[in-house]
């Protein structure tokens, strides 16, 4: 909603924490950036709610030294991100700050930074010409970021049909240079350049509504892949408590999955943890590509010491940039460590705003937010008949490892995917420690989705994975009464159900994400290697004791794990193939 020109001012009536009650002397919008004068330094705020001439304004920095009747002016426009060439491989905070800008250790307040680089040429190449007609998000032409196809469209505010009057030719140019001329449906003629801004609140439509066909999008993970797939343009979250390994899980996404880029938010981690992500990212390899992660990357980072209201900012700002390249056609993978730290911001707010509290003193509305939120992901036609997608997977640090409590549920309202960390496979060291059975997969259930597994994987690739989990719980079940009943208290037959779970178990479900051939399993292997596992459970073994069946499958599960170190099909591999065959002949009843 565009404003008069005269600028709506006010002055600060009431503090709690980031929280500020602003009297105010004009019209002001839901959602609003303003600015609090502090002695000279201007306090970034958003108005979050309105009540009468009051504004509540959450402040993205620290209100230390703020006083009843500072001044505050509102700008007229929402919280915005600046979208254009540049914004891979950098550092940003919430508030699209560019972090390698910035002085000193620690962030200053009311310092603001240009996302962009605004001298740096960029080699353009036209992809319209004069003539066309284009809607909102239509390609103008392309740059190339690092290697990355860049497309330049027109801005996603603009409403109705374009008809394009002229594009600059083939050269160098800065992103402020005006690279195209279009006409609206009213004859006026517009000046476009290589940049835009958008709200982050606000999903960016450029899209067509058409059915979507449903793809499984490989992660290179098998206990992913194999039992518990995620599709392309899906979402997933990963809950687990602290040392169960959902920063190393999230590094093998990053890494292995099938996805043109990659964007990172911190939203309000330990400080530790984020600075982690800072030193492994840039120095992590991309196996797709052979060249640096971080070229094909962007981080947007909040720490847990920052205000609440920017470990809000950050989510959101995280999705925009995700939507933007979205409308490229591109594959996004956005990953968000942790939404928990989104989700007790939000409690704070709402608790000094004194909401009426939900569970564990959450908003009432926690689901809808998250819900809404995680809709912004998925599969699309854009407006030209090309597809873009974000596949969405954030985690969820929920306190003392319970499961039950409401981020996690609200969650799992939400995202069609639920890869639970288990602290027992992770105490055992039994990686990734994502738990086989109480993790699901919505996705699965889909008709397009099985139909997909049978033309691109086998024919019977549903049958087999059910197979495999109904096998992993016969051995859990068996595993318990071993463990009332003493080895010796069950018959044989139940050690060999047990063991023949555990070879799914090792062999399957583990991954070694340190190694430079197991840390990603290609749909091909992972079939492959389901198929040995499920022959093995087929065949018939004879054994002198229970003592004899662990001894027997130790020995079966060091060869497939050594297998699993090969490369697929290599001299190595079919060695490995050869010597747990005669390992099985050995003990193979008729």
């Amino acid at each position: 909603m565009e404003k008069t020109n005269k600028m709506t001012k006010g002055y600060v009536a009431g503090i709690i924490a980031n929280l500020v009650f602003v009297e105010v002397d004009g019209p002001v919008q839901q959602n609003e950036i303003c600015y609090i004068d502090l002695e000279g330094t201007k306090l970034m705020a958003e108005v979050i709610k309105i009540n009468g001439t009051q504004a509540y304004v959450q402040v993205f920095e620290s209100t230390r030294g703020l006083k009843v009747n500072h001044t505050v002016e509102f700008t007229g426009h929402m919280l915005e991100v600046t979208l254009g060439p540049g914004i891979l491989s950098k550092n940003y905070d919430g508030l699209q700050n560019d972090l390698d800008k910035m002085d000193g250790v620690f962030l200053k307040r009311g310092e603001h930074t240009n996302p962009l680089e605004d001298d740096k040429k960029w080699e353009f190449k036209p992809l319209a010409k004069a003539g066309d007609v284009l809607e909102a998000g239509g390609w103008l032409g392309e740059v190339k970021e690092n290697w990355m196809p860049h497309k330049i469209m027109v801005p996603f505010k603009f409403e109705g049909k374009y008809t394009v009057k002229s594009v600059v030719e083939a050269g160098e140019y800065t992103i402020l240079d005006n690279i195209a001329v279009v006409t609206d449906e009213k004859g006026k003629d517009i000046d476009l350049t290589m940049t835009q801004k958008w709200p982050v609140k606000l999903a960016i439509k450029a899209y067509k509504e058409k059915p979507r066909p449903f793809k499984m999008l490989e992660t290179g993970v098998r206990v992913i892949d194999t039992l518990n797939p995620i599709a392309e343009g899906g979402t997933g979250f990963i809950p687990g408590p602290f040392g169960t390994g959902k920063t190393v899980l999230q590094h093998a996404l990053a890494k292995q999955a099938e996805a043109d880029l990659i964007i990172v938010a911190a939203c309000g981690e330990r400080a530790n943890e984020v600075v982690e992500i800072f030193a492994e990212f840039p120095e992590l390899d991309d196996p797709r590509t052979g060249r640096k992660l971080m070229e094909r990357t962007t981080i947007i980072a909040n720490t847990s010491n920052m205000p609440v209201a920017a470990r809000e900012a950050s989510v959101y700002t995280a999705m925009t940039l995700g939507e933007y390249y979205r409308a490229m056609g591109l594959k996004v993978l956005l990953l968000a460590d942790s939404t928990s730290r989104w989700a007790q911001a939000l409690r704070e707010m709402s608790n000094r705003m004194e909401e009426l509290p939900g569970q564990d003193a959450f908003p009432m509305d926690l689901p809808a937010i998250i819900s809404n939120f995680y809709s912004r992901a998925g599969f699309t036609y854009l407006n030209n008949d090309a597809t873009g997608s974000i596949t969405f997977i954030g985690t969820v640090s929920p306190a003392g490892g319970n499961l039950k409590e409401p981020v996690t549920e609200s969650t799992k309202k939400a995202a069609r995917c639920f890869y639970a960390l288990s602290q027992d496979r992770a105490d055992s060291k039994r990686y990734p420690a994502i738990d086989p059975l109480d993790s699901y997969s919505k996705y699965a259930e889909y008709p397009e989705l099985e139909e997909y597994f049978r033309a691109n994987i086998d024919p019977e690739w549903p049958e087999k994975i059910q197979l495999a989990r109904d096998i992993l719980i016969r051995s859990r079940e068996v595993a318990e009464q071993i463990n009332i009943l003493g080895d010796d208290g069950v018959p044989v037959e139940y050690h060999d159900r047990f063991w023949k779970g555990e070879i799914i178990d090792f062999v399957i479900l583990q991954q070694d994400a340190f190694d430079k051939i197991d840390c990603s399993a290609s749909l091909e292997r992972q079939k492959y290697m389901l198929n040995w596992v499920l022959d093995i459970y087929h065949t018939k073994f004879s054994y002198e004791s229970f003592e004899d069946v662990g001894s027997y499958f130790k020995k079966m599960i060091n060869i497939m794990r050594q297998m699993n170190y090969a490369i697929f099909e290599s001299d190595d591999f079919k060695g490995g193939e050869k010597e747990l065959n005669s390992l099985i002949e050995e003990r193979k009843t008729a």
